[in-house]
């Protein structure tokens, strides 16, 4: 049972991705007005960018690694699929 809850939160898809990214953006800029309000000027600014800079950074991470993992399951159903000729 746990593992069927687990399987929810896995990234499969480019798709998946996308959407974890939006999420990630929406947040990150809610929060990043926010500091804009509270320190006005300078402060304010650089927080809004840090905010907004962590998504793209996490989009790329999150791009990186899907595309690692298929790469890593294509390879593992080669190899299977070679040892089964033998």
């Amino acid at each position: 049972m746990l593992g069927k809850i687990g399987r929810l939160f896995i990234i499969k898809t480019r798709w998946e991705a996308f959407l974890i990214i939006y999420a990630l953006a929406l947040g990150a800029v809610e929060r990043g007005s926010v500091y804009l309000t509270r320190f006005p000027g300078w402060g304010g600014d650089l927080l809004f960018l840090a905010c907004t800079g962590a998504v793209f950074m996490a989009g790329g991470k999150i791009l990186d690694c899907l595309k690692h993992e298929q790469a890593l399951a294509a390879a593992k159903a080669s190899v299977e699929g070679d040892a089964s000729k033998i």
